[in-house]
């Protein structure tokens, strides 16, 4: 257990020692393309202990100093399908970024949107010694969690605290020199499945580069996307990516849980494909330019050239209208969106102060997607774009980059996880975290 706990705190220094030699990497790697930011910080954040529990908690300053994006290759569902191909979009892609910022980029903090994630909350309960919560007791609290048995080839992505009380008073951020009899926890907690991150660390490794983090997408489109009160009061975030749709929940400020639907916007594309009978790069025209959710009666008389290179005069000629488009996108979307009120029911949002639902990802531009989301999914809907960052090109802060902009903030305000506190090795019992750990002992 010790190896395992050391190589999650190694993996933070080694953040932090990125964060204060000023330069670190942001790589979010797709389904339909893989983006890279270089953050610049400039040395005047500090990591202040009253900004949060955990060692890692506080703020740092930073900027964009380079940004490139490029098709994803060897992707599928968020997960790698075909190691050469990602590595050499990984390679391309922070070449171009690296170029951009005139910097050499070592370290990546990365993130996966596929791995089939599911959440679980947890509780802990200890006595207090000496009627008053230190800096121990929480990390007691934490180990005191018990771990339910995740299945076979699962590992934990994230594992964070999200609430603590002290007898009677719940809601607290930061318990310490809480004076009181008994300390509670409450921990959320995220898996994913363990091969699909294995094989991102192991790409990463093979671009020569150091992971010194990594994050869902769920969590990072979240982090990016809701304000700060939609966070605060409760906010679930849609992310409509190429290989699937991520969607994450928050309320006071934590992401309390995460799951995705494993249809996206290459699905679309399909479809598109099948039904019009066209190739798939001009299904990908047709979807973006000419797509949409609501037809109107405009619709059919508005005809697009499809075009083709079959030799075949009269083939070469062919038009669709765009309500036929729209006619073979909609029962999709609405697939989607069906599977993604089913999981927010599975959660319990309905229970939330705020049925806020926020919109992102590439998929999310698509025209009258709003309405239909209103329909099915409820009346509080909006189309998100990322926080504005400083530094950050124009063409970066569309939606489609919302993972990215959300793992910029995660690397410059971190937020506790269960391996940034001194856990008490003693403490532990036979179903304690450390068995949820094992694999980074082997991919660390």
């Amino acid at each position: 257990m010790a190896a395992l706990y050391q190589t999650q705190r190694a993996m933070r220094n080694m953040r932090r020692a990125a964060l204060q030699r000023g330069v670190i990497g942001i790589l979010d790697v797709g389904t339909s393309k893989i983006s890279c930011l270089v953050l610049n910080f400039d040395g005047t954040g500090t990591f202040r202990e009253t900004d949060g529990v955990g060692p890692m908690a506080g703020q740092a300053n930073f900027r964009v100093i380079g940004a490139a994006s490029t098709r994803s290759r060897g992707m599928r569902h968020g997960e790698i399908e075909t190691m050469a191909e990602t590595e050499k979009a990984i390679r391309t892609v922070v070449a171009q970024a690296q170029k951009i910022a005139g910097v050499r980029v070592d370290h990546v903090i990365a993130c996966i949107s596929g791995g089939r994630p599911a959440s679980y909350g947890l509780a802990g309960e200890i006595p207090l010694a000496s009627g008053k919560v230190t800096e121990h007791d929480v990390a007691s609290v934490l180990a005191a969690c018990d771990v339910p048995d995740f299945g076979r080839g699962r590992e934990v992505l994230h594992a964070q605290p999200v609430n603590f009380a002290v007898d009677n008073r719940s809601g607290l951020a930061d318990p310490r020199d809480h004076a009181g009899n008994k300390l509670a926890c409450d921990m959320h907690v995220m898996t994913v499945d363990g091969d699909a991150v294995g094989n991102l660390v192991q790409c990463i490794r093979r671009c020569d580069l150091e992971l010194a983090g990594i994050a869902s997408a769920s969590y990072a489109a979240g982090r990016a996307s809701l304000v700060e009160d939609e966070q605060e009061l409760g906010a679930a975030c849609i992310d409509f990516g190429g290989g699937g749709t991520g969607v994450s929940i928050f309320i006071r400020k934590h992401m309390i849980f995460a799951d995705t639907v494993r249809i996206g916007g290459n699905l679309v594309t399909q479809d598109i494909a099948q039904g019009l009978r066209v190739p798939l790069p001009v299904a990908e025209r047709l979807k973006t330019l000419n797509g949409g959710i609501e037809a109107t009666g405009r619709d059919d008389r508005d005809m697009i050239e499809v075009g083709g290179e079959t030799g075949d005069w009269e083939s070469d000629r062919r038009t669709v209208s765009r309500a036929d488009v729209i006619g073979v996108m909609r029962p999709r979307v609405e697939e989607i969106l069906e599977n993604v009120r089913q999981i927010l029911d599975a959660a319990g949002f309905d229970y939330l102060p705020s049925q806020q639902i926020v919109l992102t990802g590439g998929g999310s531009q698509i025209p009258g997607l709003d309405g239909l989301a209103t329909r099915i999914l409820g009346p509080n809907i909006r189309c998100g774009r990322p926080l504005r960052i400083d530094g950050l090109a124009h063409q970066f802060t569309d939606p489609s980059f919302s993972s990215a902009v959300g793992l910029a903030l995660f690397a410059a305000h971190p937020q506790d996880e269960w391996w940034d506190f001194e856990m008490p090795v003693d403490s532990y019992s036979a179903r304690s975290l450390r068995r949820a750990y094992r694999w980074f002992r082997n991919n660390w």
